[in-house]
């Protein structure tokens, strides 16, 4: 078991210790002095150079652990291939579109992809890829031309900082189909029952096709309270986040003053 030097977070404090990276499991050093095996995990979830590791058969346990770059795609290899999760052998591409154009140095790469509870991982020689489960907008069981053959694969439509690309995964038909089904079931929670009205959906495409508030409120002829009402509802049904809080302000008479001054013209 090779040690490593890492901080882990312990009474809301970051602690420096070490992690012993085992072929089945994980040792943390103090204060923590404890013993992961890699088939506990459920889950996995990565944020710059750290990862909180989330354990036990009740997920009860989690660990969150910072280190170098190096160590943490080590720590990340042998969780993936090694995690309790719905797990499968396949090529895959991700992200393969972005923008409907094909992206330049998309190639596909064979390894492996698990399921966990928060997000979809792809794992290679090359790469490490997560795409969290809810940032997916699609999941579509079609046909792709490979090597000039027509073959079955998953395709995932999925957003990367607020855009959305594709992923894709190839492995042999009735695994595939398995996998579908899964990826299905996992991501339902993404999927909306109800039906919007005319005017929010309409608002809702604009919004995706790129528009600030200030050109929507223009094109439909809406006030700024009608349009905020508008964004309540896709907020409330999980279609929108806030990105920021805009401002309207008047001027003071102070401001008035000020501005009264400064275009009047200068006297002599």
């Amino acid at each position: 078991m090779k040690s490593v030097p890492v901080k882990v977070e312990h009474e809301d404090k970051w602690v420096p210790t070490t992690m012993g990276i085992g072929e089945d499991r994980i040792h943390i050093g103090a204060p923590l002095d404890c013993e992961i095996p890699y088939k506990s995990m459920v889950d996995l979830e990565e944020k710059k150079n750290q990862v909180l590791i989330t354990a036990g058969p009740d997920a009860e346990e989690t660990y969150r652990i910072a280190s170098v770059e190096k160590v943490l795609s080590v720590l990340k290899k042998f969780i993936i291939t090694q995690c309790s999760a719905y797990r499968l052998n396949a090529f895959f591409m991700s992200p393969a579109i972005r923008g409907g154009v094909l992206v330049q140095d998309a190639h596909w790469e064979k390894g492996a992809i698990a399921v966990m509870k928060t997000g979809i991982w792809f794992v290679s020689q090359e790469s490490q890829v997560c795409i969290p489960l809810g940032d997916v907008a699609g999941i579509e069981f079609t046909r792709r031309e490979i090597q000039e053959k027509d073959l079955d694969v998953v395709k995932i439509d999925h957003l990367i900082e607020n855009e959305v690309v594709t992923s894709f995964v190839l492995c042999p038909k009735t695994t595939l189909q398995v996998l579908y089904n899964f990826l299905s079931e996992a991501t339902q929670n993404s999927e909306y029952e109800g039906e919007l009205d005319p005017l929010t959906g309409q608002v809702a495409m604009l919004v995706y096709s790129g528009m600030d508030s200030s050109a929507i409120e223009n094109m439909l002829k809406l006030s700024h309270k009608d349009l905020d009402a508008i964004y309540e509802r896709l907020l409330a049904t999980g279609f929108a986040e806030v990105l920021y809080v805009r401002k309207e302000i008047q001027l003071t008479a102070k401001g008035v003053r000020y501005i009264s001054d400064a275009v009047k013209s200068p006297t002599n």
